[in-house]
């Protein structure tokens, strides 16, 4: 089991179910919580010990949120392969550190155009950029990060935290579930302008 503060936890969630559970049992096991926005907020409110990303990155949200996430101090802490000693040096030398484990899951894209008379600017609005840009970077690197894009995922990944049976089989797992759930939001996005369009599927 790690010990207190020896890794940093990375959770940005539109959907909350779960999420204070989750980092209140990932601060037990020794994780740093990082967290944004109305995540944050929450986390705060109910007792987790989050710090923000502004914390991390040193570099204000900025663009109505637009931009948050899109730093190095996230995406090479995310993608630094541990077992590459160069890797770990440019960290040491740009004062950042590795992150262990990421949760986001997505902004409502689907739920947004469902919803009668949306106008273009606001489906616009929630397209995600920085969730599916964290989650792909840690999926990539699943050999050291945990990626968790589903809460149905949450009591497996503690529970194999707790155990140590958190092995490649498993991480490679939670990559491809990454892989499948950006794919598929993407695809939503593009069916949306396809149709707005009027273009004819080839």
């Amino acid at each position: 089991m790690a010990t207190k503060a020896t890794k940093r936890a990375l959770v940005s969630v539109s959907d909350k179910t779960g999420v204070v559970e989750f980092c209140k049992k990932l601060e037990k096991l020794g994780y740093e919580v990082v967290s944004t926005g109305g995540t944050l907020k929450a986390l705060l409110d109910n007792g987790v010990k989050a710090i923000s990303i502004s914390d991390v990155t040193g570099f204000k949200e900025c663009l109505d949120g637009r931009v948050k996430t899109l730093h190095p101090a996230v995406h090479a802490g995310l993608l630094a392969r541990r077992d590459e000693p160069e890797h770990m040096a440019s960290l040491k030398e740009m004062g950042y550190r590795t992150i262990d484990l990421v949760a986001v899951n997505l902004y409502p894209f689907k739920q947004t155009i469902e919803k009668p008379n949306v106008t273009l600017e606001e489906a616009i609005e929630n397209i995600d950029i920085g969730g599916p840009t964290m989650l792909r970077s840690a999926a990539k690197n699943y050999r050291d990060v945990l990626v968790v894009c589903e809460p149905c995922d949450y009591d497996e990944v503690i529970e194999r935290i707790e155990k140590g049976t958190d092995d490649q089989t498993f991480r490679l797992s939670l990559s491809y579930k990454v892989y499948r759930h950006t794919a598929a939001y993407d695809s939503l996005i593009s069916s949306y302008m396809q149709q707005l369009l009027g273009i004819e599927f080839p």
